[in-house]
């Protein structure tokens, strides 16, 4: 490859000298830096290496290799997609934790014979990595970590105020239990209702509950799928000046006009082969690009 982030797979490995060629990297080539491998390269040698791992016996070395591997050279893959969520709140650590389990089980079910590229593989599994982790361990009003965790003292404090014979502890028994302040204890009682929400299902009932007008599912909007386009198209725009004339207008055919393949072939004098082609290393381009903006 083209780059100083791996080297041929006669290369030996850094443990002394004297060192031997490790059996994990007899058939595959040695990554050394696999935060220097560029988008492109990383999708080539993904290739490689999910190749190797389809004769591979599991637990073996040469197969813990290709899949470390292949982890760490796929990380830009979580970096761009939890970039979206980047306003949710949450520590961008957890994030890329959590969207690399996401990868992880993208390579554990890649299936090569397939012929689907991996990035579109991948990205689908990442994503609902994130957002599940945002569904079930999150708060549903973000608060502080310090009410967090007085929410968890509240709830051992009841308890252990139950098992002394006060089923309905009062602001004072939290506050004297925990020595707090009850300032504090009522901060902590209020943030408590920030942890679960209730149910979308339930009815809004009105009339002193005589009479129900809907569920509280009818208030809450639904997210605009035009927003993550839009916010798509605004971080493909200055990438967009590395195509040249005739990529942009056949992009600008195939999506602004959207006219089919064989419809821009008769508009340019081209074989629909041929626009298929220009397409994709146009696509194969602002991919590379946005992957590497991680």
């Amino acid at each position: 490859m083209g780059t100083a982030a791996t080297k041929d797979h006669t290369s030996v490995t850094h443990s002394g000298a004297g060192a031997t060629p490790e059996p994990a990297q007899a058939s595959l080539p040695l990554v050394e830096e696999t935060h220097r491998v560029t988008p492109q390269d990383a999708r080539r040698l993904s290739k490689l290496f999910f190749e190797r791992l389809t004769v591979l016996d599991e637990g073996t070395p040469e197969y813990q290799y290709a899949r470390n591997t292949l982890i760490e050279m796929n990380l830009s893959l979580v970096r761009y997609v939890a970039r979206r969520f980047r306003s949710r709140g949450q520590e961008m650590e957890d994030i890329l934790q959590v969207g690399t389990i996401g990868l992880i089980k993208a390579i554990d079910r890649f299936d090569l014979s397939l012929e689907n590229e991996f990035t579109t593989f991948a990205i689908p599994y990442i994503t609902g990595e994130i957002k599940r982790f945002f569904r079930d361990t999150t708060w549903s009003v973000h608060v502080p970590r310090r009410l967090q965790e007085l929410r968890v003292d509240l709830a051992r404090a009841r308890e252990e105020l139950e098992e002394r014979g006060i089923p309905e502890p009062s602001v004072a028994d939290y506050a004297a239990h925990l020595e707090l302040g009850e300032d504090e204890v009522v901060e902590g009682l209020v943030a408590c209702n920030g942890y679960d929400a209730g149910s979308l299902d339930r009815p809004i009932e009105a009339g002193g509950g005589k009479q129900q007008t809907g569920l509280v599912a009818d208030l809450i909007g639904s997210e605009d799928p035009a927003l993550a386009l839009a916010e798509d198209l605004q971080a493909l725009k200055p990438h967009l000046a590395q195509l040249d004339d005739r990529e942009r207008t056949l992009l600008e055919l195939r999506f602004g006009a959207e006219m089919t393949q064989s419809e821009i072939g008769k508009e340019l004098g081209l074989s629909q082969m041929h626009v298929s082609r220009l397409l994709s290393g146009a696509f194969a381009t602002l991919r590379e690009a946005l992957l590497a903006e991680t």
